[in-house]
């Protein structure tokens, strides 16, 4: 169980940014919430590999063109766009716009729990 903060909290970017780019890795056991989150700006051609979670996830495209693959299905999205994704049902993305895409993953787990397949 995830113990909720007595007060709203901020996290500032900087304390939750993967490397030196944009992309953020938001887990909320660390912050007192019950869902985890990654912050994804690709440039085209860049991605995810392959892998699973034992939960669902739920993808908001914010900017930009990204084809997903689901299990066996393929999902091409666009700004505004929302796509899911069963528990342990394998799955990428891909930005296959021409300029930046921009989405956040969210997860259904207070901690990140992922299995790479590529």
């Amino acid at each position: 169980m995830v113990e909720t903060l007595a007060i709203p909290t901020l996290v500032e970017p900087e304390r939750i940014r993967l490397g030196n780019g944009r992309g953020r890795r938001f887990e909320g056991a660390d912050h007192g919430a019950g869902i985890s989150y990654f912050y994804v700006d690709n440039q085209p051609g860049q991605g995810s590999r392959l892998h699973w979670h034992p939960y669902p996830e739920t993808w908001v495209v914010i900017e930009g063109d990204v084809t997903f693959v689901v299990g066996d299905e393929t999902i091409i999205a666009t700004a505004g766009d929302t796509v899911t994704g069963p528990a342990f049902v394998p799955h990428r993305f891909t930005n296959t716009g021409a300029g930046a895409m921009r989405l956040i993953g969210i997860h259904a787990s207070a901690v990140i729990i992922q299995t790479d397949l590529d």
